[in-house]
């Protein structure tokens, strides 16, 4: 186990330096001129200040020099000072990673509850009426747009019924205690967490039916049925726990993909996170923060993805002995 985990920590090492120069070089080719936007900012600058703002940001320097100056301070910590906002990087991104952390939370654990639920249900008869309906609903989620989903969600329910407001993450005008402030976070959570959610309970009600169907005709659950086992013990007990093996594999792959989709829906809702943040810093050519916050998210993909090899082994102890 020990050499497994070592080993684990060294690929990820290697994963992050990689996607820390990648990202660099590729930052480097994108169109625009950094100086030139700092300097717009000021309301336009002479030759000797935009000289000056180079050489204060590093930017009169060799590429590889550069590269080589950045690898250097993300190692210890330090992503550098924001062009926009003339901030740390690593402290803009912390200011905005809890709300991002926590849309995708709710929409991943929405996801899953309902998705699960959802595709149980359909596996139990496969060629009835719930079946059916379920796979149609989630054809239909899975193939719209999650910017479509957002703004046909603000229509029924903040134009035509009012119920959810449809911008930002607090209520500034809304007084009250720490209970209030939750409810109210709640509030302005339910739509951009729906958004984001309905995409993947489509696949994840998919993917549960398909592997409960294929768990079902195994030759253990026709052993247990044979017993008498009844018929509610066969799915939770036997059924469930293996069934789910593939989808709690499929969520952690598919974390990234989430943090992806975030960034669209905070765009749509305001919502104070890292994808708003991360559309506003490419509108800038905000550099540092841009790779900042790719940094973050690859940190965040590599964690999730230890996890969801954790949780599979608790799932199946088989995978535990096979390695």
């Amino acid at each position: 186990m020990f050499r497994r985990i070592l080993r684990q920590l060294l690929y990820a090492a290697a994963l992050i330096l990689a996607v820390l120069v990648l990202n660099f070089l590729l930052i480097q080719l994108a169109p625009g001129d950094p100086a030139e936007v700092i300097a717009g900012e000021m309301g336009g600058a002479s030759a000797e200040v935009m000289a000056a703002i180079r050489e204060q940001y590093g930017l009169d320097k060799p590429l590889l020099t550069q590269l080589g100056l950045y690898l250097g301070r993300a190692l210890q910590g330090d992503l550098g000072m924001s062009y926009y906002y003339n901030r740390p990087v690593v402290d803009l991104i912390l200011s905005r990673l809890g709300p991002t952390m926590l849309l995708v939370a709710t929409a991943l654990g929405f996801a899953l509850i309902v998705g699960t639920r959802l595709g149980m249900l359909a596996s139990r008869n496969p060629r009835g009426i719930a079946s059916a309906v379920v796979t149609v609903l989630s054809l239909i989620g899975y193939s719209a747009p999650v910017f479509w989903t957002g703004l046909m969600l603000v229509i029924l329910f903040a134009a035509k019924i009012p119920l959810f407001p449809v911008a930002g993450m607090i209520d500034v005008v809304k007084q009250g205690g720490t209970l209030m402030r939750a409810l109210d976070i709640a509030h302005h959570l339910v739509l951009p967490g729906l958004t984001l959610g309905l995409v993947y309970l489509a696949q994840y009600s998919r993917l549960t039916r398909a592997s409960m169907l294929e768990v079902l005709g195994a030759d253990y659950i026709r052993t247990a049925r044979a017993k008498g086992v009844s018929e509610k013990l066969v799915f939770r007990r036997h059924a469930f726990r293996n069934a789910m093996l593939p989808v709690v594999t499929v969520a952690g792959m598919q974390f990234g993909a989430i943090i992806s989709g975030a960034v669209l829906v905070e765009t749509v809702f305001s919502w104070p996170g890292l994808g708003t943040l991360a559309f506003q810093s490419i509108l800038a050519r905000d550099y540092p923060t841009v790779l900042g916050i790719l940094f973050f998210s690859t940190l965040i993909v590599i964690i999730a993805n230890l996890l969801t090899d954790f949780v599979s082994r608790l799932l199946d102890p088989r995978l535990a002995k096979g390695r």
